[in-house]
C-alpha cells in the first residue's frame, strides 16, 4: 500500500488538501440528507479513540512507509491548515501560520483537532477555499476531510490491534464520496489497486478495498 493513500495533494502532503470532490443497513445515504458537519466530529472521535489506544508509536501501518507516529503526525498537520483555510487565507499565508508538531502527539491531535472543529462549526457551508488544486468550497473540503480522518482511523485501529469497527453512518457517508471516483482513484497513482471484495462484504470491507486495503487480512 502507498504513502497515505488518502491525501493526494499536488503541492505537499500537509496542506489540508485532498483529491476527491454506513447505514446499518449498508445502504449509502442520500448525498442532500448527510450532516457532514456532524460527521466531521464522529469522525475526530474515532481518531482519537485509536489514538488513546497508542502503545507503541514506532509500530507499523497499513501506510507501509508509515509507523504510528508518523500517522498521527500527518492527521495532526491536516487539522493545522483548516482555521488558516477556512478564514479565506491563501496557501501561502496558510503555510506561515503552520507551527511544528512538538513531541506529544496525542497532545497535539486534541489540540488541533478542537481548533479544527471550532473552524468547521464556524465557517459557511458555501464559502470558497483555496486548496492546492483548485478553489472548493467548504462543504467539498470538509467531505474530504472527513473522509481522510476516517480511513486512517481504520488505519490507526489496524496498527494497534484496537477496534476496526467503525460508526456506520460515518462508513456510509464515505463510501458516497469514494465509490464514485473508483476508476479515478487508481489512475491518481496515489492509491494502491482496489481489492476485489465481494459485493455482499460489508460496506466498510468494500469501502476500505476501493482505497487498497483489506481488512480481512
Amino acid at each position: 500500500m502507498t504513502t497515505d493513500t488518502v491525501t493526494t495533494n499536488s503541492e505537499t502532503d500537509t496542506d489540508g488538501t485532498t483529491a476527491s470532490s454506513t447505514a446499518m443497513t449498508d445502504a449509502s445515504p442520500g448525498t442532500a440528507d448527510i450532516d457532514w458537519f456532524a460527521l466531521q466530529k464522529q469522525a475526530h472521535h474515532e481518531f482519537s479513540v485509536r489514538v488513546a489506544a497508542i502503545d507503541d508509536w514506532s509500530a507499523p501501518t497499513p501506510d507501509v512507509e508509515w509507523n504510528v507516529g508518523d500517522l498521527v503526525r500527518h492527521v495532526v498537520q491536516e487539522q493545522q491548515w483548516i482555521p488558516p483555510l477556512l478564514a479565506g487565507l491563501t496557501l501561502a499565508e496558510a503555510r506561515r501560520q503552520v507551527e511544528p508538531l512538538g513531541d506529544d502527539l496525542a497532545a497535539e491531535w486534541h489540540t488541533y483537532s478542537a481548533r479544527a472543529t471550532q473552524a468547521w462549526q464556524d465557517a459557511p457551508a458555501d464559502a470558497p477555499v483555496q486548496l492546492s488544486y483548485d478553489t472548493v468550497t467548504v462543504l467539498d473540503y470538509l467531505r474530504e476531510q472527513v473522509s481522510d480522518v476516517t480511513i486512517h482511523s481504520w488505519d490507526l485501529a489496524r496498527a494497534t490491534d484496537a477496534d476496526e469497527g467503525l460508526d456506520h453512518t460515518l462508513v456510509g457517508a464515505v463510501w458516497t464520496v469514494f465509490e464514485p471516483q473508483r476508476d479515478a482513484l487508481e489512475a491518481s497513482g496515489l492509491f494502491d489497486s482496489p481489492v476485489p471484495m465481494p459485493e455482499d462484504a460489508p460496506l466498510q470491507s468494500r469501502l476500505l478495498a476501493l482505497t487498497g486495503r483489506d481488512d480481512r487480512r
